[in-house]
């Protein structure tokens, strides 16, 4: 059976049909339309997924071009294929070819390419600050990025042929990571829509191959760099969430344990949206951050907060940074300190900050809380 779309009109309790174009009919383009608009969007494949290249071709002996080159939340390069109204036959050998060429990019690599990309866009950004605030990292030295032999794949086209999802999935029996998203154009009248589904779903993670030798000794500097800093966030947190069991007013943070990391996470009333203390070599803050499935929420609650800026700051009385990351599912409001983890005779002032002004970020943002599940239902 055909699979339809209607557009449904409450007011006259009816439905209408909505048409199946092709790109074509419509004079779409692959690079012009449907490259742009997964770059610009690259939600559209279901995912939060960051662009770092587009047109890519930068590999040795080739003058070969990936049309779009992407860090998903685990650091991994995502190789992804346009076609339009056919896939074609050859989309999944070029794939492959792609993939096999990305393997020997190391976190050097992959800064470079990105910063070249942002240049070459006249965006005025940092490769690496977009990265870290993507994968919600903090220090470049702790995050690795395209591990193993783990580059996945994306195809994306309004049709595939069989000879391309048979191969498909025969690669993932045997463990390539993969993804075929159907993508069809739909009008009604004047509005076109753009209709995505997965038709072959990414399978669970296998056992990472052995990775390039540069890589692993990235691989194994990041290890031992994590280790050292492991321990000294520990020995960190074990003083302020002492501190913090010293509060006599608040319950904030009494139940939460050291942790090897650079942040730790108090849960608030308003599901996935918490309370955290962040802390490491670059910056110190406090932060109320808003991590619910759905961006339009996350986006939806901030305004709402923001809306009482005023009163917030008024009596927050600190400076707020009001970081509502468009480009990004979660959001968030973040007080910063001056003074970093580096020197650890630091510590004692910078964890009777995070103290009070943790204890004060709760106790202002809990009553918008309140009106926030009211307001939305949440």
């Amino acid at each position: 059976m055909e699979k339809k779309m209607f557009k449904i009109d409450r007011e006259a309790n009816k439905v209408t049909p909505i048409t199946q174009k092709t790109f074509s009919e419509l004079n779409f383009k692959e690079r012009q339309h449907l490259q742009e608009w997964i770059a610009k969007h690259p939600s559209i494949l279901g995912e939060d997924l960051l662009i770092i290249q587009k047109e890519f071709s930068g590999f040795d002996d080739t003058n070969e071009r990936l049309d779009l080159l992407a860090l998903d939340k685990n650091g991994q390069l995502v190789i992804i294929e346009n076609k339009l109204d056919d896939s074609g036959r050859d989309v999944l050998w070029q794939a492959i070819k792609y993939a096999s060429y990305c393997v020997n990019m190391n976190k050097s690599d992959i800064l470079d390419i990105f910063q070249k990309y942002l240049n070459q866009y006249n965006a005025q950004s940092s490769a690496e600050e977009l990265i870290l605030n993507f994968l919600d990292k903090s220090d470049i030295e702790e995050v690795s990025l395209n591990t193993g032999n783990s580059q996945r794949i994306i195809l994306v086209a309004a049709h595939f042929r069989k000879e391309v999802t048979s191969s498909a999935l025969w690669l993932l029996t045997h463990g390539i990571d993969f993804q075929c998203i159907q993508v069809k154009p739909y009008q009604m009248n004047d509005e076109l829509i753009l209709k995505v589904d997965q038709i072959i779903p990414t399978p669970e993670s296998k056992d990472l191959m052995i990775g390039i030798n540069q890589k692993e000794i990235d691989q194994r500097k990041t290890q031992k760099h994590l280790q050292n800093k492991g321990k000294e966030f520990f020995d960190f947190w074990t003083l302020v969430l002492s501190d913090f069991q010293k509060q006599t007013n608040a319950d904030i943070f009494k139940s939460i344990r050291p942790q090897p990391r650079d942040y730790l996470v108090y849960a608030s009333s308003l599901s996935a949206c918490n309370y955290r203390i962040r802390a490491n070599g670059r910056k110190t803050a406090t932060e109320f951050y808003l991590d619910r499935l759905s961006q339009d929420e996350n986006k939806q609650i901030f305004d709402y907060l923001y809306q009482n800026k005023a009163d917030i700051e008024k009596q927050i009385q600190w400076s707020v940074n009001w970081e509502r990351m468009d480009d990004f599912k979660a959001a968030k409001i973040t007080l910063l300190f001056d003074k970093t983890i580096e020197k650890k005779e630091s510590w004692d002032e910078i964890s009777s900050w995070m103290v009070a002004h943790m204890t004060q970020l709760e106790r202002v943002i809990d009553p918008y809380i309140l009106q926030i599940k009211k307001e939305f239902k949440l």
